[in-house]
This record gives C-alpha cells, structure tokens and sequence, in this order.
C-alpha cells in the first residue's frame, strides 16, 4: 500500500517524521513518502524507512515566520495543490497533517481516499468565516482523525460531522528526540543552575496561560526556577512584566538538538492551557511522556484521559492557586514525582507509542481501501 503524509508548510516536522517512521516499520505493508516543504526554522529528523519529497512553496523568500514569507506561500499554495494532485493518483491513501487554508483547500484535495489528521479541532487564533470553513473541510475528507475521546466527542457532537468518518488514535510519545547523537548542551547560565527547576516549553500563544502560571508561581518556591522556552506568537512585554527574579526566559525558537537538555534538566514540566474547546492533544506532552517528566497540565481536550492513567496531575483551567499547590506538591514530594514519571514512561511505552498509533492508522487505511 502507497501512503502519502503530506504537510505543506511543515508545520510539525517531529510528528511527521515519527508517523512515517512508525508507518514504515509496522509490518512491512505500508511505501511511504512524506510530502512537504523545507523547514525554514532549521533541520529536521533524518528519514528513517520513508522517502521525501519537498513539492511544495519552493520559491517561498523571506525570513521564516515573517509576512512576506506568508504572502509568498499562499500566492503559491493553489498551484502546489494542484500539482500535488497529479502527483497523488499513485498513492493508495493521502494523508493530510495540516490544510492550512480550509475555505480552498476543500475543492483541491486528491481524488484519492483522504485522511486528515485534527491537530487543531478546530482554529486556534480564528479568523472570520475560517471555523466554518473547517468544519466543511471535515465534510470533504474521507477520515479524520483525532487524539482523544474529547476531540471526536466535539466534532461528532458538537459539530455533526458523520461519527463513521472520525478515529481516536493517540498522538504517540517523541521518542525519538531522547535518542538524538549529537546533542547541544544547556546555555552556560542555565548549566550553573542548582536548584530545581519547572519548564514551560513551546510556542508562547495566547491560550497557552503563561499569565496563570506566573499568577501560581509568585511564591510557589523560592528555590526553584521557572524556565519559559519558546518562539513568542504574540505579545510577550506584559508577560515579561510579571515575571519575579526566580523566572527566565529563553524567547527563540529552539531546535530538536537543543531540546533534550531542556527536558532533561527540568524536574517538573507544566502545561498550564487555559480553558479552551479548540485543543485536542498536544506535541510538548507528548515530547515530556517520552523523556519521563512528571507533568502538570490542564483539564483540557484529552488531557484528562492521559490523567486518567496516572500520568499526569490535573489541575482546572485558569486557576491559578490549584496550579500553585499542584506544582508544590511535586517540588516537595519525590515519591510523587517518581510515581508520575513511572506512569508516563508506561504511557509512552504502551498505549502512547508510536507502535500503536501506526498499527491503528494502517488499519484505517485499510477500511478507507477495502
């Protein structure tokens, strides 16, 4: 069986690069090929059993991120599509990560079976007409797939899409970024630190709740660090302005090299998401699963249900003082951080690895073929 994964703007070179891999190595029956285009942010994880091909926004200028490079990707996105489909009729199963212009994209898929994968349930930071615009995009695919029972529950329930059309499958554990051969080592400033430390990582956007957390922070433990890693999506001057002494922050995008020393060193890492329907799953809980972290996140999308295995301490949205005693319970109690760490490691071995989600995704691929 032919299988294309196809991101066009790389928008998660880790995940597509674990999916292939997984794929590929599940018994044999599967020829990938991930289709893409080049990762403006720096490298990505070499193929391990798939092929590659980047068709799409090759003559895309400017800095990564900036409008001008934008501007040029959606001047070229239509013809891409389009070429793309030519290039789709020797595949037996298309599987699209992300359609990032929805109100097209519905008329320019392959006349193959289609899969999407909702990483976003819906859009994050929405646009006028651009919900909507998602919701027939779900209509126009053959499949959809989504990492909890929360995500299908609100595109069945909630939005009517054909309930035999979406598949729960787990968004597995970043493995793979615990095996990297050359890996960069921490900042000198942040090698010297001693103490503990609690790590937020990721992109810094506005339903992330870097607010609550530093709300919970202020007089969480003076010993202990709290370490905000990641690219800004927004405004962070107010953010910055909240932050005490025992608060850094590393405000860049930081590559696959770089992150394990980040996990490494953190004793607790926080997802302090504030209340929000769009959310399924995330890729930073899937990186701390994988490196054995105890984690503290929100009750949001799926979270709880990871939560429910033990591998994860759960605390609501938006409350700052529940955040607060979560994060002391676990700097104070080295049997609980041990006991969550356990529980995720199982996580990551067992129903969250990548084994799993490619033996489920192949057998969905099989019913979309016949």
């Amino acid at each position: 069986m032919r299988v294309d994964v196809v991101d066009p703007s790389a928008f998660t070179p880790p995940y597509d690069h674990a999916l292939c891999s997984a794929l590929a190595a599940a018994d044999g029956s599967a020829e990938v090929e991930l289709i893409t285009s080049r990762f403006a942010y720096g490298a990505v994880p070499a193929p391990e059993g798939y092929a590659v091909r980047e068709l799409f926004y090759r003559r895309a200028l400017g800095a990564p991120g900036s409008r001008a490079r934008a501007a040029g990707k959606l001047l070229q996105h239509v013809p891409d599509m389009l070429r793309y489909r030519g290039v789709a009729r020797s595949a037996d199963v298309v599987h699209f990560q992300w359609l990032a212009v929805q109100a097209l994209d519905r008329w320019l898929l392959p006349d193959r079976p289609t899969v999407l994968t909702a990483h976003d349930l819906l859009p994050r930071e929405s646009r006028p007409g651009q919900a909507r615009a998602q919701r027939r995009l779900y209509d126009a695919v053959d499949a959809v797939v989504v990492h909890s029972a929360y995500g299908r529950s609100l595109l069945v329930d909630r939005l009517g899409v054909d309930p035999s059309k979406v598949r729960v499958i787990h968004h597995g554990a970043f493995m793979h970024l615990t095996q990297m051969e050359h890996e960069t080592p921490l900042p000198d400033e942040l090698a010297a630190v001693r103490g503990p430390v609690v790590l937020f990582f990721g992109l810094l956007r506005p339903y992330k709740g870097v607010e609550t957390l530093l709300e919970a922070w202020r007089g969480a433990s003076p010993q202990a660090e709290l370490w905000i890693v990641g690219r800004p999506r927004m405004d962070i001057g107010p953010v910055r302005a909240q932050a005490g002494a025992n608060v850094r922050f590393v405000s860049r995008f930081v590559s696959d090299a770089e992150l394990p020393a980040f996990f490494r060193r953190a004793d607790v890492v926080v997802l302090p998401y504030a209340r929000t329907e769009r959310l399924d799953w995330s890729g930073v809980l899937a990186t701390a699963l994988a490196f054995g972290k105890p984690t503290v996140v929100s009750q949001v999308g799926g979270f709880g249900e990871l939560a429910a295995s033990g591998a994860v301490s759960l605390v609501p949205p938006d409350d700052g003082p529940a955040l607060r005693g979560a994060l002391v319970e676990l700097l104070d109690d080295s049997s609980r951080r041990e006991a969550l760490a356990a529980a995720a490691v199982a996580a990551a071995q067992g129903p969250y690895s990548w084994q799993a989600s490619a033996r489920e995704t192949l057998a969905l691929y099989r019913d979309l073929v016949g």
